[in-house]
């Protein structure tokens, strides 16, 4: 690459500026990186306890809704779920984490008392309340689940793209720039020794031309003397 760019000193202060401005975009990219890894950790260890917590959540409602089914039969375990009328809500906005836009999801509606789950409490028994509110907290187990592993997917994508971006400056623009500015002040040196070189002879050849006109005039004016002796 190096070959390819013309050896001025134009050329030479663009590179010295794109130098110092991949520098520091360098430097920045650095900090941002390891940052994201920081808020990444926490993300991972935050997902950690949600996976946990969703297993056990999991565990729980099958638990609660086999239970149920045994005690009060499928078809009034079904009719007690059919009887819902307000179903939870989810709504999604959004929050920056270091430049990183991730997911935050609200719910509502979730957690129900026993009077807004539609089914009458006389017909039904505690066995259906139990499994009832054991989905109910395994449903804010998977919104949170949700929220959390698509934060985590996101960050850990800009993490990828920061580091190649450091990486690309690091061993390839970098690299590259600095060789360019090597080789255009090798040239320019080059060119600056050749042109000592050829104002010495310049000099060197007007003082010989001087001095041969210095003995060319003391002969022309010794020969002078010489014709006015002999008259």
């Amino acid at each position: 690459m190096a070959k390819d760019v013309k050896p001025t000193r134009k050329n030479l202060m663009q590179i010295e500026d794109r130098i110092e401005l991949s520098e520091r975009g360098h430097d920045t990219l650095e900090k941002k990186r390891d940052g994201l890894i920081m808020e990444f950790m926490d993300i991972l260890d935050q997902a950690q306890d949600v996976r946990s917590g969703l297993e056990e959540n999991y565990e729980t409602a099958q638990q609660k809704i086999n239970m149920a089914r045994a005690m009060e039969g499928d078809v009034a375990v079904r009719g007690a779920a059919a009887a819902l009328k307000e179903h939870p809500e989810i709504t999604t906005e959004s929050k920056n984490i270091m430049g990183v836009v991730v997911p935050q999801i609200e719910s509502s509606k979730v957690r129900k008392g026993l009077d807004e789950r539609g089914y009458g409490v006389l017909g039904t028994s505690a066995r259906i309340d139990e499994a009832a509110e054991a989905y109910e907290e395994l449903l804010e187990s998977i919104i949170l689940a949700a929220e959390v592993e698509t934060a985590m997917k996101k960050m850990l994508t800009e993490i990828e793209t920061t580091k190649r971006r450091v990486n690309a400056l690091e061993f390839k623009l970098l690299p590259e720039l600095k060789e360019n500015q090597e080789y255009i002040e090798q040239k320019l040196e080059e060119q600056e020794r050749e042109e000592i070189f050829r104002l010495k002879k310049i000099k060197a050849k007007k003082e010989q031309e001087a001095k041969e006109e210095r003995e060319a005039a003391e002969a022309a004016a010794a020969e002078g003397e010489e014709v006015v002796t002999a008259d």
